[in-house]
């Protein structure tokens, strides 16, 4: 399951909408899901050689070629890498920074779906029993919901519930997260997503979700009452 918003700012005053869920169906044996965080221009030019790589029939090495998923992450964080060292100097002049940060998901035929976070510096991580999710971007306001609720065994339907009410908390809290939010679904074996939605302040599906979560946690607030009194508390 991936999941992103879809806001990117470069200061108070310049806000704008660019999604950052990119899906590279490459034939019936592959498909991966790039999800993408920091510097816009750097994490285009990142999206753009995977594209123009994996279209080319030169021989180089491209997401149409490895042959696991850990290479195709290795790959991905060469080229983000190369594409951060390219424009550093110029950055560097400006005062700001080119880094970028990816989670790359999906299958080869062979072996099993999977997941990484490509560090800025190209390398990566996956994740593990212990720790079934990967965040790039913002992601303090909407971890805590992840860590308190996420397991291994939940249903993709859920895990999408999940992830839009942890971008709705975040959006809350920090204004360089916002609407639309994009949240795509893969099965196992398909090499096809399963579903891919958008969802902006109109979807009535997101309203519904948001609203019933609201209540959920005020419901549950205000039962603290009568399970934790504060008679004897000495509050300063």
């Amino acid at each position: 399951m991936f999941a992103s918003d879809s806001r990117s700012n470069a200061g108070s005053d310049y806000v704008t909408t660019y999604g950052k869920t990119h899906v590279f169906a490459l034939g019936p044996d592959r498909l991966f899901v790039v999800l993408t965080a920091g510097n816009l221009s750097t994490t285009q030019e990142i999206i753009n050689r995977l594209r123009r790589d994996a279209e080319s029939d030169d021989g180089r090495p491209s997401l149409h070629t490895v042959d696991h998923l850990f290479e195709a992450a290795d790959l991905v964080g060469q080229i983000s890498l190369d594409v951060q060292e390219h424009h550093e100097r110029g950055l560097r002049r400006s005062g700001a920074s080119g880094s970028a940060t990816l989670i790359l998901g999906g299958q080869i035929a062979g072996e099993r779906a999977g997941i990484f976070l490509v560090y800025p510096e190209g390398n990566a991580i996956t994740v593990s029993p212990e720790t079934p999710y990967l965040q790039i971007g913002e992601s303090k306001y909407g971890k805590p919901i992840l860590d308190r609720l996420i397991r291994p065994s939940m249903a993709l339907a859920d895990g999408a519930r999940l992830a839009l009410v942890s971008l709705d908390a975040t959006a809350k809290s920090n204004v360089t997260v916002g609407m639309p939010f994009d949240v795509s679904l893969y099965r196992h074996d398909d090499f096809a997503l399963a579903a891919s939605q958008r969802f902006g302040r109109d979807s009535k599906a997101y309203r519904t979700l948001n609203e019933s979560w609201n209540r959920g946690l005020a419901t549950t607030f205000d039962a603290l009452a009568d399970s934790v009194a504060t008679d004897d508390w000495t509050l300063g």
